[in-house]
């Protein structure tokens, strides 16, 4: 096993608080959005070396055989397929959808060829892969994600006393069905014909006003006019009332595929994805937007959210399984000196949430992780097994 440390990024969306207190480092005043704990090459986590350090992503592929295991090796190729992260929103983050596999390596190719740099601002895909997500909730963790079914959206636009909403109520009522989806969503985001900043302003107005007067879904009246205090006249906010809004109580774990439309809007948590960069924005952010790309590589299917339901392991962990092959999480929580089995195989990546615990390998060597502490464990260290008081966090590939 291999301590690491890993990356901050300080997207202005974080929370001042939430990460450096989990991690017990000290609070600067800046936002920390997430922590990176992996091997991707735009933040790997380092790890000591002889000479300093080393970026986990140059340690594995100078001995990818050994550190990932031939399965892994033969499945993914010589990187880490996985990327663990701590996201903390302290404010809404953009309306986004990451690409499937294709979609990314079509991508990747064309901007290659056009020669934008990969580090470069307006530059969608950083790499080649897919980014599917898992979100594991922390502290009570607030979300839209994927498409309501459309005669639920057009209930929502009926009574506000707007002309866009009329118009989107006429365009889901003609067509209730994804068809209807694709062109309310689609009118809202192209520049042709999206609304302009008064016309998103007087339908959050609208949405106000109902939350006053008593609003059939007090919930998404209460979204659109948080999102439109955060990004005022952005169309993005409007997109909300198409959405499924999602609450995940601390334990509890979602599931994003790649292709599905969401935006976080607040909270703390984990999230495990596949090893990728990818993100293809349309609004609610000061970042790049590139809405014909969304929209290339959108999923409009309306379905609830897909949360996953964990399988209890040994009594004291949870493991949520994702439906792709590129990643599984696990929690365990203690509080003995037993050796406890940790489910998984291959490299993984162990996250001490809280108190302090010992975990061994099958060669007879063990680490001692407190909290917020992070490691390594290549598949050359066999099962693991975790002992003392506190919870851990771990992904590997099933």
């Amino acid at each position: 096993m291999i301590r690491i440390t890993n990356p901050a990024q300080n997207y202005a969306w974080g929370s001042v608080t939430a990460i450096p207190e989990l991690l017990g480092q000290p609070v600067t005043g800046e936002p920390v959005a997430e922590s990176w704990m992996g091997a991707h090459p735009s933040a790997p986590s380092r790890a000591a070396a002889a000479d300093g350090e080393i970026g986990l992503d140059a340690l594995i592929a100078a001995d990818a055989d050994a550190l990932l295991g031939a399965d892994v090796v033969a499945r993914f190729g010589t990187a880490l397929p996985y990327l663990l992260k701590l996201i903390a929103a302290g404010s809404p983050l953009s309306l986004q959808v990451h690409p499937h596999l294709e979609g990314a390596r079509a991508g990747y190719a064309a901007e290659e060829a056009a020669g934008i740099p990969v580090d470069a601002p307006h530059r969608n895909y950083r790499d080649r892969n897919h980014k599917p997500e898992l979100v594991y909730a922390l502290t009570t963790f607030e979300g839209l994600c994927g498409f309501r079914a459309p005669r639920r959206a057009a209930e929502l636009l009926v009574g506000l006393d707007a002309p866009l909403a009329k118009q989107l109520h006429g365009v889901l009522t003609a067509q209730p069905s994804a068809e209807g989806i694709r062109a309310a969503f689609t009118q809202l985001l192209e520049p042709a014909t999206r609304p302009t900043p008064d016309e998103v302003r007087e339908l959050a107005a609208a949405c106000a006003a109902r939350l006053v007067d008593g609003s059939p879904s007090p919930r998404a009246d209460a979204n659109v006019v948080a999102l439109a205090e955060a990004f005022p006249g952005d169309p993005g906010v409007v997109t909300s009332l198409l959405l499924n809004p999602v609450t995940l109580q601390p334990g509890e774990a979602m599931f994003i595929p790649a292709g599905g439309v969401h935006a976080y809007l607040h909270g703390l948590g984990v999230e495990v994805m596949a090893s990728s960069n990818n993100v293809l924005r349309a609004g609610l952010t000061p970042k790049h937007i590139d809405v014909d790309e969304l929209l290339r590589n959108i999923d409009y299917v309306a379905a609830p959210p897909i949360r996953i339901a964990p399988e209890v392991f040994h009594g004291a962990t949870r493991v949520f399984s994702a439906p792709v092959a590129d990643f599984e999480l696990s929690v365990t929580t203690v509080a003995d000196d037993q050796a406890h089995p940790l489910p998984g195989h291959g490299p993984r990546i162990l996250l001490c949430l809280d108190g302090d615990l010992t975990v061994a390998d099958t060669q007879g060597g063990t680490l001692t992780l407190g909290r917020g502490q992070t490691a390594f464990a290549p598949a050359t260290d066999g099962p693991l097994t975790v002992r003392g008081a506190g919870t851990l966090i771990q992904a590997d590939v099933p």
